[in-house]
């Protein structure tokens, strides 16, 4: 079972998410904004991927990601990033993030695409 972290102020694109990876037989971490995210890296084990929304309260997804790399543990966890914002998909390269989904996505597309950062991570996390 892998270990996915959710990062995202919205509480139904939270909840949805980590209803259908819980299905799939995913452990998953919640956090409404990067602060929490980061707070989670820090306590927890750590997940096979982030799935990172950019625009939130207290610390973004860009102020995230930026404190992610600083950190040697943490700065191999690969990021998937959705967003709402046309103008943030087009710098998304910045991030250096593995997969960019626009909202609203394709659930199914987002799934798989955990499901394969999960299984092919060679130290994918697991509980």
């Amino acid at each position: 079972m892998a270990r996915i972290l959710i990062a995202d102020d919205d509480p139904d694109v939270r909840e949805s998410l980590r209803l259908l990876l819980e299905l799939q037989g995913h452990s998953v971490e919640e956090a409404r904004n990067g602060q929490e995210a980061l707070h989670r890296l820090d306590t927890g084990a750590l997940p096979c991927v982030i799935v990172l929304d950019l625009m939130m309260p207290v610390m973004d997804g860009w102020q995230f990601r930026r404190a992610q790399l600083q950190n040697p543990l943490h700065a191999s966890v690969p990021i998937v990033v959705i967003s709402a914002v046309p103008a943030h998909l087009q710098r998304t390269n910045e991030l250096a993030a593995h997969r960019v989904f626009a909202k609203p996505f394709d659930y199914d597309a987002l799934l798989a695409e955990v499901d394969t950062i999960c299984t092919s991570a060679p130290d994918a996390a697991t509980t």
